[in-house]
């Protein structure tokens, strides 16, 4: 493990309040869905390669489950008591879900409902936390307790973990750039983190000692851009010069932002979760401003993940209030 020094050594803070409001991204249209199965806490959706199928899992109800957006119906795939589903993805091969109680990753066939587990190596917690696919369509993922970031090669099931320097970092979220790096969120100090080609993770320190960044998501110039969840602030690194700015959020320092994601524009769009209701809010990097705040009709509890489906440009969450979410862009 190594210090990542070239971008250390290029680590500039830029701390930039928001310009006038002119201009700023437009409050998308929110839409609610109630997910009838109570306090099961439906999060991390995943719009899958099928027609209308948004998949999201019941983590507190050991389900996986699918929602027609057209329809509104549901289907629900059960999971053995105690599976703790955490994140989602899917594609073509069915729907890949994060076993973070027990210790595995899951493949579900969307047919037959049969399951393929892939059972977790190594010492230690295997809390398996958050996924993103790579470029091969195998799997990067995060141990927030097991403080390792891992790849699975689906096919030749086959894992290779990557221990993350610092002690209890908790790696929390994960994107994978173009060049195939997984770039993660390190909840636990004020660092984020990636592995490079020769499989060696470095570490960038974020400027503020008190920032403790949860989510995080990738624009294709390699801009990453994260949420700091502590201090509540929306950060930008870019990782060829190293240059790191940041921005404080619209509701201050202790609004929670949790989930985010980017969209077709490099907008960044983030949940405050510190106010209740729950605020959805976009920010435009050319013209510095953010949006005005929508609220989560539910209430939203915690929203703690977010996508982007290009197709219908819209955002997608689940929350601690029981619903799914579209948000639908302008």
């Amino acid at each position: 493990m190594k210090s990542f020094s070239p971008i250390l050594a290029g680590l500039v803070l830029a701390l930039a309040l928001p310009v006038a409001q002119a201009e700023a991204p437009a409050t998308p249209d929110l839409k609610e869905w109630d997910i009838p199965w109570d306090n099961t806490r439906p999060r991390d959706p995943w719009v899958g390669p099928q027609d209308n199928t948004v998949w999201f899992v019941g983590q507190a109800g050991d389900y996986v489950a699918t929602l027609n957006p057209e329809t509104g119906s549901l289907k629900r795939y059960r999971l053995d008591p105690g599976t703790g589903p955490h994140n989602v993805i899917a594609d073509e091969r069915g729907a890949f879900y994060a076993g973070n109680q027990a210790e595995h990753i899951g493949l579900i066939d969307p047919d037959s409902g049969e399951i393929r587990k892939f059972r977790l190596e190594g010492d230690g917690p295997k809390d398996v936390h958050t996924m993103a696919f790579d470029a091969n369509g195998d799997i990067f993922f995060t141990e927030q307790g097991g403080n390792r970031i891992g790849w699975l090669d689906v096919d030749e099931y086959d894992f290779r973990m990557f221990d993350v320097e610092t002690e209890w970092a908790r790696p929390y979220g994960i994107v994978v750039s173009q060049d195939n790096r997984p770039w993660v969120a390190l909840f636990g100090t004020n660092k984020l983190a990636t592995v490079d080609a020769k499989g060696t993770s470095h570490e960038v320190t974020l400027p503020r000692e008190g920032a403790r960044p949860r989510r995080l998501d990738m624009t294709d110039d390699g801009m990453v851009w994260y949420v700091d969840y502590a201090e509540g602030f929306l950060g930008r690194l870019n990782t060829d010069s190293g240059q790191i700015q940041e921005w404080p959020v619209p509701g201050g320092p202790d609004a929670r932002p949790y989930a985010m994601a980017l969209d077709d524009q490099n907008r960044s769009w983030f949940v405050e979760t510190g106010h209740s209701p729950n605020r959805l809010i976009g920010f435009d990097p050319k013209t510095e401003s953010f949006s005005e705040p929508a609220t989560i009709p539910s209430g939203g509890g915690t929203v703690r993940h977010m996508v982007f489906d290009p197709e219908a440009r819209a955002l997608w969450f689940g929350t601690d209030t029981n619903t799914v979410v579209r948000a639908t862009l302008r």
